[in-house]
């Protein structure tokens, strides 16, 4: 009887130790749980049309969605890959993080959106192409910031000046 209790708990101790490993073994998505708000500017000719169409982007779990996508052309949750991901100093000695992503989608009717833009940190900026039979129907420029803004640097507390000690140091 105990040989049985103690082989179910080494097994049961093996099976959490190599889920545990799994999912430390699994990169951790940059863009998961963000979201953009962004502008889309068409292009035709050449040249923007005057009034842009806003739109938010949502990053989840190595896949994102868009509004405008969804309500216009019925494209749900689109899968996109990083092709570049690094992190430089810019002139002010702050840390940039700079990804470089690539997404596309064909929906039956052979219509394609395809997606390339580039974030860095908080910025986002870009194109949309909708094709149909690999001929474009569709271009817009993309450009964006992540919803909430540029996080705040945490303030330095004022010095608080003492009268009494001022006046005691004045008399010494």
């Amino acid at each position: 009887m105990r040989r049985i209790h103690v082989k179910s708990v080494l097994f049961l101790f093996l099976f959490v130790l190599m889920a545990f490993n799994t999912l430390l073994s699994q990169e951790i998505d940059p863009l998961n749980k963000r979201k953009f708000n962004v502008m889309l500017g068409e292009v035709k000719n050449g040249e923007p049309v005057k009034k842009g169409v806003a739109d938010l982007f949502y990053f989840k779990a190595g896949r994102f969605f868009s509004d405008y996508l969804y309500d216009k052309y019925q494209y749900k949750w689109i899968r996109y890959r990083i092709n570049k991901d690094s992190i430089f100093t810019d002139s002010t000695d702050t840390e940039v993080r700079y990804l470089e992503i690539e997404a596309s989608i064909t929906d039956d009717a052979n219509q394609t959106a395809i997606l390339n833009f580039v974030i860095q940190e908080w910025d986002l900026d870009g194109t949309l192409k909708i094709t149909k039979n690999d001929k474009i129907k569709r271009y817009f420029e993309v450009v964006g910031r992540e919803k909430g803004g540029k996080p705040r640097k945490p303030k330095k507390k004022a010095v608080e000046v003492n009268p009494n000690k001022e006046a005691a140091e004045k008399k010494e």
